[in-house]
């Protein structure tokens, strides 16, 4: 049962976890947006060694659970020598993970521009690179804004999975409480709810952003 005691004294606690849990999805996030549209522009216009690197990325990558890839990316770090906190190490195998989750993301963003304007852009005398940064990205990334604004919801839910290594996040901050009180469903409760909160928030935001950009077009 949740008390005002309990909600009074181990309340501060659970809101440090959501501090480290929206760092971790928010750079986690940025690094998958990054890694994500390099990998789409290699999908999309690389040559075939970039295509055939970046296709056994995205498989390896979204055949394995995220749990095994932040467990085994940490200890593979640890052997190889390099000192990385638990926390670091989290945001790059999320990052990683995401990564490959946004390229298909940011490749259907740049499937969805109009051919006709890359042909223009040669007729200008663009290079393939001014092509992509300058007239492709740009409108893929307006488009895909939505689905990109998902995934960190989704990464928010996601930075839990870093417990497994240490990471003082919103879970793993709800399981020293649970030490504490020995009341599993109240603590249980109150971690998912604030989880509910801060995903319904920020879908909400979301929605609300799409719908400001697109308005112009509806009018």
């Amino acid at each position: 049962m949740i008390t005002q005691e309990v909600i009074q004294t181990y309340l501060p606690f659970l809101l440090k976890g959501v501090t480290v849990s929206l760092e971790i999805a928010l750079l986690g996030c940025i690094l998958g947006i990054c890694i994500g549209t390099l990998v789409a522009v290699a999908l999309s216009k690389g040559s075939f060694i970039s295509k055939s690197i970046a296709h056994i990325y995205v498989t390896i990558i979204r055949g394995t659970p995220m749990l095994i890839q932040i467990a085994a990316t940490f200890y593979l770090l640890k052997q190889m020598g390099l000192n990385i906190s638990p926390f670091w190490s989290a945001i790059f195998s999320i990052g990683c993970n995401s990564g490959a989750y946004v390229s298909q993301i940011m490749l259907s963003g740049i499937n969805s521009v109009a051919k006709g304007q890359s042909e223009a852009a040669q007729v200008l005398g663009f290079s393939k690179y001014q092509t992509m940064r300058y007239i492709i990205l740009p409108q893929a990334i307006r488009t895909v804004i939505p689905a990109l604004g998902n995934e960190f919801v989704t990464l928010i839910k996601d930075s839990s999975l870093a417990s497994i290594i240490g990471v003082y996040e919103l879970s793993k901050q709800g399981e020293i409480v649970m030490s504490k009180t020995f009341n599993a469903p109240a603590v249980y409760l109150m971690v998912g709810c604030i989880y509910l909160l801060l995903t319904t928030t920020l879908t909400l935001l979301i929605n609300y952003i799409d719908k400001k950009m697109h308005a112009h077009v509806r009018n």
